[in-house]
């Protein structure tokens, strides 16, 4: 049984992702924290509530930090909509998130059962870094991380070579991949190699359901967005990737052990993830990256997830 915590600044494919992990079998959600990113905290955390809506689950849900440490947001609306969910009028859903901030409620939740629970995240690392860096030991009572970020070649998506959720907060990535022993990267480049084509979109689109309607319909901007500003007719649904690593790791077919830090200065290279390929820096290993998925596998992960 897998049993995971997902930190989620819930847009579009984090939407996704949290279907496909509902619809797997052997996976029990045990809370979704939310954090600033795509859209605001608010944002992502009614999104988490919509989502738990379409899939009729009692999951609690822990709000987290509206801003990065440091930076200040640079949200991605522009891609998601303006309310995260691409804009295709989700209706707001009557359940409400609970008191407790995410960063404790994770510290709460490992606590309790130490070596038995996994995070997996989707979006900026800010609530992971802050449980860190009030429990110093978190990292060894998770079962194991897996991290939906980074370009681990220089090829970003955001700002010249870096990716999204490292780059919207720089500092949180960099507390976690420095005091995690080990974590598993998904980054943006596995995510284009791994892209969903024209035949694998209409398999989705067609499916039979309310999960596939509604993932047809917030993915609509989304999109528009891909075709006009990366000229692709293809879907990049990285957070559904990462979720697929995590709870399906057979279908990673190739990966390296590598260290991996975090750039924080510089005018074109704040943000960046940087990995000591041939092992000159003489830092330890922290980060399983993942190079190349199976792609048929990921696509039949994430229409398991929309049945």
């Amino acid at each position: 049984m897998n049993r995971i915590i997902i930190d989620t600044d819930a847009g579009v494919d984090d939407a996704q992702a949290i279907l496909a992990a509902f619809g797997h079998q052997g996976t029990q959600v045990e809370a979704i924290t939310t954090v600033s990113g795509n859209v605001d905290v608010e944002k992502t955390t009614a999104n988490v509530l919509k989502v738990l809506d379409l899939v009729d689950k009692e999951i609690p849900v822990y709000k987290g930090s509206a801003l990065p440490l440091v930076a200040e947001p640079q949200h991605a609306s522009f891609v998601h909509g303006e309310d995260g969910l691409g804009d295709c009028g989700i209706p707001a859903s009557q359940r409400v998130e609970q008191d407790t901030p995410a960063a404790q409620a994770i510290i709460d939740m490992v606590n309790k059962e130490p070596g038995n629970l996994s995070i997996v995240a989707l979006g900026p690392l800010t609530n992971i870094a802050i449980a860190t860096m009030l429990d110093p030991d978190l990292p060894s009572k998770v079962k194991e991380v897996t991290i939906m970020g980074g370009a681990v070649t220089g090829k970003g998506n955001t700002h010249v070579n870096a990716e999204f959720n490292i780059f919207f907060d720089p500092e949180a990535a960099r507390i976690v991949f420095d005091r995690w022993p080990m974590v598993r990267v998904v980054d943006w480049e596995v995510t284009v190699a791994t892209g969903l084509n024209e035949e694998n979109i209409a398999l989705l689109d067609t499916m039979d359901s309310p999960k596939a309607e509604f993932n047809k319909k917030i993915h609509v901007k989304t999109r528009k967005f891909l075709k006009e500003v990366f000229h692709v007719d293809m879907m990049f649904a990285a957070d559904a990737l990462a979720m697929a690593a995590a709870l399906e790791p057979a279908l990673i077919k190739h990966k390296e052990v590598k260290h991996l830090t975090v750039e924080l200065t510089g005018s074109t290279t704040r943000g960046q993830t940087v990995v000591d390929w041939m092992g000159m820096g003489g830092g330890k290993p922290n980060a399983e990256i993942v190079m190349e998925m199976d792609q048929p596998g990921f696509v039949q992960f994430i229409a398991n997830g929309l049945r």
